[in-house]
């Protein structure tokens, strides 16, 4: 060394020198050590690169060939020791290197594509462009002793945690979200004592919640969404050393029982999440401790109870969701290969039914932004003390049963730009200072209304959150919930079927009130108006009157797509002849039911962004003008119940487009164009009572998008042309010209076709050719024995299959595990006779169908007999009918606790991936089902609607159609009126009539953990139920 060789020109003693000696010595040594500790941190790096599948080369720059320090790998992170503290594989950054001490601020990803309101972890949509890992995570990640942060989310990682990973004491951060992890929450997690993050969000973890997490006292963020926790309830140990706690998402599972108490004590809590699992009870009084809290979503579980007015402690609250339609599941595409349908089999329906109104300690919430509870069954005045509401954006309080007035108080929110008050029972009259020009959302619909739609002031209006924008922020989980919320009601719209590309949506529903007075000008702000904007303006099913404005669309052409639903009111005059030049971007125009006059301008062919027009059911004369044709993205044509004259114009057949055209119930002539088999995307086109004469065009048999078809009542002839699933008899009654339906190729019964009879049809049938010509031959007897030989060997293998099948049959499914496990039979109740699998099956014959004394949705029951004069009933279920095995142990173990004189008593189970059975005490009264043919919800639909399960009516829309699918087609065609009888529709309230409707169906699905309790349907009705007064 440098420094020794000039040591002999200074006067250094002995002593100082091998002082000096020794340190170097020292430092050599502790350089190699240093290195040798290095060494085997790099060999298991590379280790764990062959452990894995890595197509997309993300660890390609992992070499044992020594090119490069491993703390210089992509992902990897090492102190200042050259220790390896990190891994961050997870395909949002290239790079890695030496961190200081605060390491955890650089290990996160920086891409933001995952969708908001899942997890919260460190960062979302980590997925990247640089492919994933897949394969096993490998258990050598823990011979990284110094290991702080394990961060790999959104790659392809599979199988269960390993428990090496469990003994890394530093470990600071386990962030896998997304990946398609396994297995149950190991207890030891627990015993991290230092962990700050745990984010396994999206994957299959199932089984329980360990208490044991309760020793991280560390921890801040816990994200257990979208798994498939079905072990039992929330623990109630996480609350009692939560201090650190930050973020708590265990939403997306099954998670049953209420939300705990001890959550109260968690006061540095910010966000809540527990929506989408199957928690009961009330929301617990005790979260009103929460003073940090910014974030409470609970909806879609099966809350009750009043709402606590101790929120209203909680100042910091900024977003209460108490109920929502939207699930956020569904708009995620596959994370971690896990797809939706895996994750949830949830509906677009909530079942929270919570009792009361809103306390006004949480209206009064000085930082509140939204409050969210659609049909929560809410009932009383809507609060009038919002305080200062400055902070105020959203409120959604729809489909609830509200009363009263809208409260003077929104006068004063100026930053709220969604108030959706629809479906409730409000009255009076709107205040013209609501800051309604600004609002994105303002949804009055389905109330009791009345007076005239005020002209808005207009003010200044706040921004509208986009949800693009808010994806290229860092995380928020209020404006998530925010961008969220605008960015759902939107898509929920017509507007993607319109073809809408704009990015700002604006609506503005005034229907299904009792306005009067005449049509205001559009209450849109100008400040609104724009090349990205979308308006709807919808003000149907009122009593509005006057001639039809020509102002109507004086900002059409400020917006890049208009929809414009007046129809159902008692609008009288024409529309004005330039409409097709003054409202270019026109979408949507429904002006049907009202009392318009005049013609059919002919400019509307103009307005080529057009794509529904509904001018049905007015007083409209003359011609369908020709200039229609040029509405090329027409997909909706309806002109239906008018007095117009003439022919439909052959042109019509250039709108490739057209979906439905509707002429029907006007006074046409002519000849059906033959141009309308061009219509390749036809799939609805009604013609009926008119007067069209010749015949009916051939071609239109070979358009097969058509579905529905009707020409009745008019004068046409010929024949008409074969397609028996569309052109039936049925649609061209009241046609005297038209020659007879041809019996074999439209299924008539041959007693309905005039001048035929059953015995010719069957005469000139194949069928009687062929038993004619069969009469006249006979066998001789080499023919003989030849069939007969072949019968009786197909005869003995048809025995002996038979024989195999009923072999195989009583052997117990479970046996092909071979565990003893697998054939365990759980016992709540002895009854002095062992019960094991095997004296179960055999005592019901192997489950023969002899032994059957009833079936049910869920499988059948079988007597069995398993000592002389010991009889029990076994019910064998369907393993595909429940979530997992995980939670059929959960449920049933709840179930075999409960002890009630009229309940039949649970003796045992048994519960494997192939077998499934419930041991119950045998009652020999039968059951009742002789009784009660249905389910409550199948019942109630008979009831309200005065049809069977399988009515005669069903039949034309095929086999297996019943009253179920009837309703729930209808209700998503809003045809519900249909459903119901005359009376009583006509007895109304239609909104309740409309509510039962959908909790009739609610009450047929099929899954346990979306159907609601009878409990809840009792609740409901009695909230349904007409004021005496």
């Amino acid at each position: 060394m440098r420094w020794l060789s000039a040591m002999k020109w200074l006067p250094f003693d002995k002593t100082l020198l091998c002082t000096l000696l020794f340190f170097d010595l020292l430092l050599l040594v502790f350089s190699n050590v240093g290195a040798r500790e290095v060494d085997p941190e790099r060999s298991v790096l590379v280790q764990f690169k062959s452990s894995v599948s890595d197509p997309g080369g993300i660890l390609s720059g992992w070499s044992s060939d020594g090119a490069g320090h491993h703390c210089s790998w992509f992902g990897v992170l090492c102190d200042m020791n050259y220790r390896v503290v990190g891994l961050n594989v997870s395909g949002g950054r290239r790079g890695g290197g030496v961190v200081g001490g605060n390491f955890a601020g650089d290990v996160s990803c920086s891409k933001f594509d995952g969708f908001p309101l899942y997890g919260v972890g460190i960062r979302r949509g980590c997925g990247g462009s640089f492919g994933k890992l897949g394969g096993k995570l490998s258990p050598l990640i823990g011979k990284l002793s110094g290991l702080r942060v394990l961060s790999m989310p959104f790659n392809g990682f599979t199988g269960e945690i390993p428990v090496e990973i469990l003994g890394l004491k530093s470990l600071q951060v386990i962030d896998l979200e997304g990946n398609s992890i396994t297995g149950i929450l190991p207890v030891g997690i627990g015993e991290l004592r230092g962990l700050r993050v745990l984010n396994l969000g999206f994957n299959r973890i199932f089984g329980e919640i360990p208490g044991s997490l309760s020793n991280c006292v560390e921890l801040e963020v816990l994200n257990l969404a979208g798994n498939q926790l079905n072990g039992g309830s929330v623990p109630v140990e996480i609350g009692s050393s939560c201090w650190s706690l930050e973020h708590l998402d265990l939403s997306g599972n099954y998670l049953v029982g209420g939300i705990p108490r001890s959550l109260g004590n968690c006061s540095q809590l910010q966000s809540l999440q527990l929506y989408s699992n199957m928690l009961e009870d009330s929301i617990p009084a005790e979260l009103g401790k929460l003073m940090n809290l910014k974030l409470l979503d609970v909806s879609r579980n099966s809350l009750s109870g009043p709402l606590p007015a101790d929120l209203g402690k909680c100042v910091e609250l900024s977003v209460l969701v108490l109920s929502s339609a939207y699930d956020p599941l569904k708009p995620i595409v596959d994370v971690g290969d896990v797809s939706y349908s895996q994750l949830s089999n949830a509906t677009d329906d909530d079942f929270n039914y919570f009792q009361g109104g809103i306390p006004v300690e949480i209206t009064t919430l000085p930082k509140l932004k939204v409050i969210w509870a659609p049909r929560a069954t809410l009932e009383g005045e809507i609060p009038t003390d919002w305080g200062t509401c400055e902070s105020l954006e959203m409120v959604n309080l729809g489909q609830n049963i509200f009363t009263g007035v809208v409260p003077e108080v929104f006068v004063q929110c100026k930053n709220l730009y969604f108030l959706d008050l629809s479906g409730n029972r409000l009255a009076g009259e709107l205040d013209a200072r609501l800051p309604v020009s600004c609002m994105a959302v303002l949804d009055v619909s389905r109330n009791l209304f009345s007076g005239s739609i005020p002209i808005f002031n207009y003010g200044i209006c706040p921004q509208i959150p986009s949800l693009d924008a808010y994806l290229a922020q860092s995380y928020d989980p209020i404006s998530a919930y925010s961008a969220y919320f605008v960015f759902r009601t939107q898509t929920a719209t017509q507007l993607p079927s319109l073809g809408v590309s704009g990015t700002v949506g604006i609506f503005h529903n005034f229907g299904g009130n009792n306005f009067t007075g005449s049509l205001p000008p559009l209450p849109i702000s100008p400040k609104r108006l724009g090349a990205q904007t979308v308006y709807a303006f919808l003000a149907g099913g009122n009593k509005l009157t006057g001639p039809f404005p020509g102002n109507l669309f004086e900002k059409c052409d400020g917006v890049s797509g208009m929809i414009t639903d007046v129809s159902r009111n008692q609008l009288f005059g024409s529309i004005p002849s330039d409409i097709g030049s003054g409202c270019r971007s026109l979408k949507l125009l429904n002006i049907s039911m009202n009392l318009i006059n005049g013609s059919v301008p002919e400019s509307l062919g103009n307005l080529t962004s057009l794509v529904s027009l509904d001018l049905s059911w007015n007083k409209l004369q003359g011609q369908i003008p020709l200039g229609l044709c040029q509405s090329k993205s027409l997909k909706y044509l309806s002109l239906a119940g008018n007095k117009l004259t003439g022919g439909v114009p052959s042109n019509l057949g250039q709108l490739q487009s057209l979906e439905v055209l509707e002429l029907y119930s006007n006074s046409l002539s002519g000849e059906i164009p033959e141009d309308l088999v061009n219509l390749r995307n036809l799939s609805v086109l009604l013609l009926n009572n008119n007067n069209f004469s010749g015949n009916i065009p051939t071609g239109l048999a070979a358009v097969r998008s058509l579905s529905e078809f009707n020409v009745s009542f008019n004068n046409l002839s010929g024949a008409l042309p074969f397609n028996d699933s569309v052109l039936k008899c049925s649609s061209v009654l009241g046609n005297p010209f038209l020659q007879p339906c041809h019996l074999s190729a439209l299924s008539v019964p041959p007693s309905d076709v005039p001048g035929s009879s059953v015995s010719q049809y069957s005469a000139d049938s194949p069928a009687g050719s062929v038993s004619k010509r069969s009469g006249s031959k006979r066998f001789n007897s080499i023919e003989i024995a030849s069939i007969t030989s072949a019968s009786a060997i197909v005869s003995v293998l048809l025995a002996l299959v038979v024989l195999f099948l009923y072999t195989r049959k009583c052997t117990p499914r479970s046996r092909v595990g071979g565990s003893e496990r697998r054939r365990e039979v759980k016992i709540f109740t002895e009854i002095g006779v062992p019960l094991t699998f095997e004296n179960v099956v055999r005592a019901t014959g192997c489950f023969n169908a002899s032994n059957c004394i009833g079936n049910g949705g869920f499988g059948a029951t079988y007597k069995a007999e398993v000592s002389p004069g010991v009889l029990l009933a076994i019910k064998r279920l369907s393993v595909g009918r429940f979530q997992g095995i995980q939670q059929f142990h959960a449920e049933i173990k709840t179930i075999g606790r409960v002890r009630h004189q009229n309940l039949v008593t649970l003796i045992g189970y048994h519960a494997s991936e192939t077998e499934m059975f419930l041991i119950y005490n045998y009652l020999p009264g039968g059951n009742l089902e002789k009784f009660i043919q249905e389910s409550y919800g199948v019942v109630l639909l008979e009831l309200i609607s005065d049809k069977k399960v399988l009515d005669p009516s069903f039949s034309s829309y095929g086999n297996g159609f019943n009253i179920v699918a009837w309703a729930c087609m209808l209700l998503r065609q809003g045809r519900a009126k249909e459903f119901f009888t005359t009376g009583l529709w006509d007895a109304g309230p239609h909104d309740s009539l409309v509510e039962t409707l959908h909790l009739a169906v609610m009450c047929t699905v099929d899954s346990l953990s979306i159907r609601p309790t009878m409990k809840q349907v009792v609740q409901r009705l009695k909230q349904l139920q007409p004021s005496p007064c």
